[in-house]
C-alpha cells in the first residue's frame, strides 16, 4: 500500500498496480465507500483531509490482498479500523501541531530561476477526545475532535517547460508561487450502553465539513480556483448479542455526503495554447488558463444500509461466519463543466503579427437542453451475502474458507432510454461512418429494458496457515480470492447528464494553424459578440446540435474485478519478526472511455497509398453533422502486479525500549493504459493499447521506522522511505511503417537511481503533571521532516520525439515538502 500526497494537497492511498477508486475502508464493520467519484473513500476526492478522526481511532490494520468474505466493494487494499469507547474511567487528551514558512526551507520555485520571497505556508492541526462513564460498568460515552488550518503553496507554470518570461509582460503577475487555503473539522462521538451481561449497544456519530479554495499546480492561474466543500454525515446503532457458543452482530447505518466544488468567480474563462512537434505530429500544449473557474459540481450519496454477522463456534476447531448486508443508497450528481465559457486562443496562429490572444479559435460553453433537469439521481440498491469457515484442521494447519456473491441495481443506468435525438444523429441517415466500422451503435443505444443488473457474482475467498512448529513461531500462508468492485457513478452517469446539460463547442474559422476546422454550422466565422451572454444565445438558436458531445454506455457493462493470489513465510525470534512473501494481483473489466468516430470508409485510422507522410490520426474532425464526438463507455481496464517483499519488524518493550519496521518490496507492475486514466481516445479498442509497464508504481520501494528511548528521556524516532523512478509514455506516429506505438523510459532519477527518498527524524519528551490522575502528562514533540531537503520532483517530459523525453520538465516538487520543522504539544489524563 502507498499513501499518496497531490500537488493540490489531496491525498489517496492505493494498491497494487490499481488506482485509488478500488480501496475501501471499513470503520467499525462499515464500509465508507464512495459510489460516486475516485479515491475509494467519500469525501477524498481532491481532499486534503483526514476522512475520520485520529483520535478515535482505537486500532487498524491494512489488507492488501486475500481478504475475508466479508469484505466487499474493494479489489486492491481494505483497511479495517475499530473506533475507541468510554471505559468505567474518565480518560482525555488534546494535541496541537505547527509549522509555517519560517520553519521551512524554500521550494526549488522559490529558488529557480530566481530567488523570491517565502509563500505563505500554514499548516496548523488540533484536536481533543474525551471519554468516561455514564453509569459505571454499563453505559459509557467517547468523544472527539479534530481540525485542520491549512495554507499550502501551489505554482502557476505553463507545460512542457515552457519560460513563463516568454508570455507578454501583461501575463506575468499570473505565474509565480501562491497559496491556497483548507479548513476541516472533524467530529465524533459514541455511547455504548451494556443492559445486560451478553448484550452490546453503541451509536455512534460522525460529522465532517470541509471549505476553503484548492488549485493544482500547473497552468491555472489563481482566479480559476475553486471553492471547495465537503459535508458528511455519518451515524451507526450496533447492537451485539453474545451467547456461549454463538454471537450475533447487527448494525444500522445512516449516510448523508456532500462534494460540491464552485468556481471561486464567474465569468469568462481564457486558455492561451501554443504548438509544438510531438510523437504524434504538431500539437498544441497550454501556456496558462486565466479568467474564472469552469466547472461546478455537487455530487454525493445518501441512503440507509442494514447489515447481520453471525459467528458460530459450536463446532470444534470451526469459527464459522455469515452475513448479509442490504443497503438503499440514493446517488446523486449535479455536473456542469464550462458553467463559465472558455475561449482558447493558439497564440502562434499569426506568426506574422505576433502573440495572438485576441482572435479565439474555439469556445466551449454549457447550457441546459430543453427541459432537462440537470440533477441526475439514482436509486440504488445494494445485497450481499458470505460465509467463511476458519478450520483449525489440526494443531498446525487452520484453514480460512470463504465465499460471497454480491447484488447491485443502478437505476440511472439500467433504466436508461437513449433520447430520439441521439439515435437520429448517429443513425445511418445522417451519420453513414458507422455502418461498416468495427462496433455496432445499437450495443450503445438503450430502450430502458435491455441493461442488467449486476448479480451472480461468486467470489471465493481461500487461504490457509500452516505453523511449522508447535509453538507457532514460524509458519508458511497464501490463498486466493477474486474480489469485485462496482463501476463508478461518476461515469454512469454521464449518459444522462451530457444529455441534460451538455458543452457546446464552436470552432472559427482561420483564428489557428493547427488542424484548421471546416466550415460548419460549428465552424464559423469569429464575432466579438460571441464574448457574450447574447452572442452565446445567438450561437444556440442558429445550430440544432451546437458541437455537443455524446456519451453511449455499453448495454452489458461488466463489473470490475480482481484475482489475487500470495504465498509467505514468518519468524518469530523473541522481539524480532521476519517475514518474506510473494502477492500476484490481476484486475480486469475497468472502465474506459473510447472514442467513437469513424471516417466515412468506417475506419479509425486512414493510410492514403498515396502518400508517404501521411501518419495515424485519430478521426476527432470526423462527427455527426452539427455535433460533437461521439463517446463510448465500456470495459477493458486491466493491470497487472506481481510483488516480492521482505519485512523485518522488532516490538518495543519496556526492558528492549526500541523497535523497528523495515519493509522492502520489488514490484512489477503492468497496465494496457495510463496509470488512472480511463479516457482512451487514441486506438480503435481497448485491445489495440498495448501492455507496458506501469507508470504509477514503483519497481523498488524501501520504507523503514523505528524509535528508541534515549538516556536523557526523549524517544527519538525516525521515517526513511526511497524508491525508483517512475515510467512516463508517450505516443510516436509514424508513416512508415503507418503506425501509432506507445513507448515509455524511465524518469529522470532525482539522485542515484532513485525516484522519491525522504528521512524525517523525530523527537518526543513527555512530562508527568501528577494532577488529575497519576497518568496525566505532557507531551512536547519536534519534527524535522525531510532532513535532507531532497527535490521530489514531479513533472517529466512525456514528448517521446523529444531529446528530453523522461527528464525533469519545471522545478515543481508537488506534495513533496521541503525540510520543514514541525512544533507539537500534547496533554493526556
Amino acid at each position: 500500500m502507498r499513501f499518496i500526497e497531490n500537488a493540490d494537497g489531496s491525498s489517496r492511498i492505493q494498491g497494487g498496480g490499481q488506482d485509488s477508486r478500488t480501496v475501501n475502508v471499513f470503520i467499525d464493520g462499515v464500509s465508507q465507500k464512495d459510489y460516486v467519484l475516485k479515491n475509494g473513500i467519500t469525501g477524498q476526492d481532491s481532499s486534503a483531509g483526514n476522512p475520520f478522526p485520529q483520535l478515535a481511532i482505537g486500532e487498524y490494520q491494512v489488507l492488501s490482498s486475500n481478504y475475508k468474505a466479508e469484505f466487499d466493494q474493494v479489489s486492491s487494499v481494505a483497511i479495517t479500523a475499530l473506533t475507541k469507547s468510554g471505559t468505567n474511567k474518565f480518560h482525555g487528551e488534546g494535541f496541537f501541531d505547527f509549522t509555517n514558512e519560517t520553519l521551512r526551507d524554500r521550494r526549488p520555485t522559490e529558488i529557480y530561476p530566481t530567488t523570491i520571497p517565502k509563500v505563505k505556508t500554514s499548516n496548523k492541526q488540533f484536536g481533543g477526545a474525551l471519554g468516561g462513564p455514564i453509569i459505571k460498568d454499563r453505559a459509557h460515552f467517547f468523544l472527539s475532535y479534530e481540525g485542520k488550518r491549512i495554507d499550502s503553496p501551489y505554482d502557476v507554470r505553463p507545460d512542457n517547460g515552457y519560460p513563463a518570461s516568454s508570455l507578454p509582460a501583461q501575463y506575468q503577475d499570473y505565474f509565480g508561487t501562491f497559496s491556497q487555503r483548507f479548513n476541516e473539522d472533524l467530529y465524533f462521538g459514541k455511547i455504548d450502553i451494556e443492559p445486560t451481561d451478553k448484550d452490546l449497544i453503541e451509536l455512534s456519530g460522525k460529522y465532517r465539513k470541509e471549505s476553503g479554495t484548492q488549485i493544482g499546480t500547473g497552468i491555472n492561474a489563481s482566479s480559476t480556483a475553486t471553492l471547495s466543500k465537503v459535508d458528511e454525515k455519518r451515524a451507526t446503532l450496533r447492537w451485539q448479542h453474545s451467547e456461549d457458543k454463538w454471537i450475533n452482530d447487527a448494525r444500522l447505518s445512516y449516510e448523508n455526503v456532500h462534494w460540491a466544488p464552485t468556481p471561486q468567480i464567474d465569468g469568462n474563462a481564457y486558455l492561451l495554447q501554443a504548438t509544438q512537434i510531438t510523437g504524434t505530429g504538431t500539437s498544441r500544449f497550454n501556456l496558462l488558463q486565466y479568467g474564472a473557474g469552469s466547472s461546478q459540481q455537487d455530487k454525493g450519496q445518501k441512503g440507509w444500509t442494514a447489515q447481520d454477522d453471525f459467528t458460530w463456534t459450536g463446532f470444534t476447531g470451526h469459527t464459522i461466519k455469515v452475513g448479509a448486508k442490504a443497503k438503499w443508497v440514493k446517488l446523486r450528481s449535479l455536473e456542469q463543466n464550462n458553467i463559465n465559457p472558455l475561449y482558447t486562443y493558439d497564440v502562434n496562429a499569426f506568426s506574422q503579427t505576433g502573440f495572438n490572444d485576441t482572435l479565439p479559435y474555439r469556445l466551449q460553453f454549457a447550457a441546459a437542453l430543453g427541459d432537462a433537469d440537470p440533477n441526475i439521481t439514482s436509486n440504488n440498491f445494494q445485497f450481499g451475502i458470505y460465509a467463511q469457515d476458519d478450520w483449525d484442521v489440526t494443531s498446525h494447519l487452520t484453514l480460512n474458507l470463504g465465499v460471497r456473491w454480491d447484488y447491485e441495481r443502478t437505476p440511472a443506468y439500467l433504466d436508461y432510454v437513449t433520447t430520439q435525438e441521439n439515435v437520429t444523429a448517429v443513425s445511418p441517415a445522417n451519420y453513414r461512418n458507422l455502418v461498416n466500422t468495427d462496433y455496432d451503435i445499437n450495443d450503445y443505444i438503450s430502450n430502458g429494458h435491455t441493461r442488467k443488473a449486476f448479480k451472480g457474482a461468486w467470489q471465493p475467498r481461500l487461504g490457509f496457515t500452516y505453523r511449522i512448529d508447535d509453538a507457532g513461531r514460524f509458519a508458511v500462508f497464501g490463498g486466493y480470492g477474486r474480489s469485485y468492485d462496482r463501476n463508478q457513478f461518476d461515469f454512469l452517469q454521464q449518459e444522462v447528464s451530457q444529455g441534460a446539460f451538455p458543452t457546446r463547442t464552436f470552432n472559427f474559422i482561420g483564428n489557428t494553424t493547427q488542424d484548421p476546422c471546416t466550415p460548419s454550422a460549428t465552424c464559423i466565422g469569429w464575432n466579438p459578440i460571441y464574448l457574450t451572454d447574447a452572442g452565446r444565445q445567438q450561437l444556440l438558436a442558429t445550430t440544432t446540435g451546437g458541437g455537443r458531445e455524446f456519451r453511449f454506455l455499453n448495454n452489458d457493462l461488466k463489473v470490475p474485478y480482481s484475482d489475487q493470489f500470495s504465498l509467505g513465510i514468518r519468524g518469530r525470534f523473541n522481539l524480532l519478526q521476519l517475514e518474506t512473501g510473494y502477492t500476484h494481483i490481476e484486475s480486469k473489466n475497468g472502465f474506459v472511455f473510447l472514442l467513437g468516430n469513424r471516417r466515412p470508409d468506417g475506419s479509425f485510422f486512414f493510410d492514403d497509398p498515396n502518400s508517404t507522410a501521411d501518419t495515424p490520426n485519430s478521426p476527432f474532425s470526423f462527427t455527426p453533422n452539427g455535433y460533437g464526438s461521439i463517446i463510448l463507455g465500456t470495459n477493458g481496464l486491466k493491470t497487472s502486479s506481481d510483488a516480492a517483499y521482505l519485512k523485518l519488524t522488532k516490538t518495543y518493550t519496556q526492558s528492549s525500549p526500541w523497535s523497528i519496521d523495515a519493509t522492502y518490496t520489488y514490484t512489477e507492475a503492468e497496465e494496457n493504459r495510463q496509470f488512472g486514466e480511463v479516457y482512451s481516445l487514441d486506438f480503435a479498442s481497448i485491445k489495440d493499447y498495448p501492455t507496458l509497464r506501469s507508470s504509477g508504481v514503483p519497481r523498488h520501494r524501501f520504507v523503514i521506522a523505528g524509535s528508541v528511548d534515549t538516556p536523557i528521556g526523549v524517544t527519538f524516532s525516525t521515517k526513511f522511505q526511497i524508491e525508483s523512478p517512475i515510467f512516463v509514455k508517450g505516443f510516436v506516429d509514424t508513416s512508415t511503417p503507418f503506425a501509432r506505438t506507445l513507448v515509455g523510459t524511465l524518469t529522470e532519477g532525482n539522485g542515484d537511481l532513485w525516484g522519491r527518498r525522504q528521512l524525517d527524524f523525530a523527537f518526543t519528551k513527555y512530562v508527568p503533571l501528577g494532577f488529575i490522575t497519576d497518568d496525566t502528562r505532557v507531551r512536547v514533540r519536534v519534527d524535522i521532516i525531510n532532513v535532507m531537503n531532497d527535490r521530489n520532483y514531479t513533472d517529466f517530459n512525456s514528448n517521446p520525439i523529444d531529446a528530453n523525453f523522461g527528464q525533469r520538465s519545471s522545478y515543481s516538487i508537488g506534495g513533496n515538502p521541503p525540510r520543514t520543522v514541525k512544533l507539537s504539544a500534547g496533554f493526556s489524563f
